[in-house]
């Protein structure tokens, strides 16, 4: 699927796919269906120490059916688009609904919340790579790397990746959608050391289009400055002080919010912000936001996994939770409507503010700058917050070492309520954006 005309001609082909399983599940007495179809192909490769380790191309199929007969529901999927197995597909998910218990809640979103109109949100720029080139952009990157300083002493390697697909979403409502995307990536990671101190870093970059990458020299730079960095790093004793979540790992804490507000969480009474709707959760100066439709966005698309149209929409205003992210299912459980995120949250952001790092870090005067997380110790009934960390140690606004061996502690309903300030500095390299997050007070475990 290397052109557009190519693309254009599969993607007839898939929504035919489609209308002929929605017409075959009604056939088999199905009340109601709907069915995904994707394509997808890629390239990915990787270099290590000047050699190439692996070379990988990709082509793969996917579908999936549902069908309703009343409120039973039934599934099925596949990675075999032939009639014979499209057919058997649709049966098998026909057999499944007949014997499954009714739950009032299944079926379709509302027929009237449809997308009437799919605009061209710019996400699909093939890059006609070969493999050859593919492997000097992957050497370029590690080279750079492994140059910079004689204390870079391994690597991991540095990773291209290049991919194209196609997806196609219909049901019984009469909608038929597709749209064509794009990603591309270069990462690298490699190792220093510095007496018998080893440390491990990285960097990449990803966008639609090549042309929105980072130059290669530039990604494996910064891999190799991230990880001289933390040569010398400490360990430090246990206490309490302000924190700073880089804006890369920032992300995370605006992951665990959105968790929190998922409508699965919240019937299932699983949320730290259960019944917080139109309460206060962050400070008057945040806004989060979402952004579905923005061009050439990683995480865009014009209507969700329903095929209800996506719209731009403010989660939080002035510090208030102004709405949950559902699909119709969850909606239902609920008693309200679909926000249109079956499937996620898509291009999600908090506005940032005008101060960069280095500002963030003088504000703070004193405390922690986290750089990497660890663990998963996020308990979403409760809020409690326990990671392990690594970073640098500021003080007088200045970093003073690196740290390691750490964990950091709160409640996150407490840690938003604290959040001081978002800096300028902001993270777009996925579907959540955010800069960096000054939190007013944590508790920091060390030796």
């Amino acid at each position: 699927m290397s052109n557009r005309k190519e693309m254009m001609e599969r993607e007839a082909w898939l929504e035919q796919l489609v209308s002929e399983l929605l017409a075959e599940a009604k056939k088999q007495g199905a009340s109601a269906a709907e069915a995904g179809v994707s394509s997808d192909t890629g390239l990915s490769l990787t270099v290590r120490m000047g050699d190439v380790e692996t070379i990988e191309h990709t082509r793969d199929n996917g579908l999936g059916i549902t069908v309703y007969f009343g409120q039973s529901k039934g599934s099925a999927s596949t990675s075999d688009l032939t009639p014979q197995a499209v057919r058997d597909s649709v049966k098998a998910a026909c057999n499944i609904a007949k014997y499954t218990t009714e739950d009032r809640y299944s079926g379709l979103a509302d027929s009237r919340l449809m997308a009437k109109e799919l605009p061209d949100l710019e996400l699909y720029h093939p890059w006609g790579i070969d493999v050859d080139a593919a492997i000097e952009l992957g050497k370029e990157c590690e080279d750079a790397a492994r140059s910079l300083d004689s204390r870079i002493v391994n690597s991991e390697g540095a990773s291209l990746n290049t991919h194209a697909g196609l997806h196609v979403y219909g049901n019984s409502h009469g909608f038929v959608g597709g749209y064509p995307t794009s990603r591309h990536s270069l990462s690298c990671a490699v190792i220093s050391q510095q007496a018998e101190a080893m440390q491990r870093d990285y960097w990449y970059t990803v966008g639609r289009a090549a042309t929105d990458l980072e130059p290669a020299e530039s990604v494996g730079q910064k891999a190799a400055q991230r990880a001289l960095s933390r040569l010398g790093a400490r360990k430090i004793s246990t206490r309490e002080a302000p924190v700073i979540f880089q804006s890369d790992v920032a992300t995370s804490l605006l992951r665990s919010f959105t968790g929190a507000i998922r409508g699965a969480a919240l019937y299932r009474k699983s949320s730290f912000l259960l019944d917080h709707l139109d309460k206060k959760v962050f400070p008057d100066f945040v806004r989060i936001h979402e952004n579905p439709r923005l061009l050439k966005g990683l995480g865009s698309a014009a209507f969700d996994g329903e095929g209800v149209a996506t719209k731009s929409k403010d989660l939080v205003r002035d510090g208030i939770l102004k709405s949950y992210i559902l699909g119709s299912y969850s909606a239902r459980k609920l008693g309200m409507q679909t926000t249109g995120n079956a499937g996620g949250v898509r291009n999600l952001a908090i506005d940032p503010g005008e101060l960069d790092l280095d500002a963030l870090l003088k504000k703070m005067d004193r405390g922690l700058l986290v750089t990497e997380m660890m663990g998963h110790g996020v308990n979403m009934v409760t809020g409690d917050y326990s990671r392990g960390a690594s970073g640098f140690w500021v003080e007088q606004g200045e970093i003073q070492y690196p740290v390691e061996e750490i964990t950091i502690a709160g409640n996150l309903k407490q840690m938003f309520q604290q959040l001081l300030a978002v800096g300028c500095d902001e993270e777009c390299r996925g579907n959540l954006r955010t800069g960096s997050w000054l939190i007013e007070n944590m508790t920091i475990a060390g030796s």
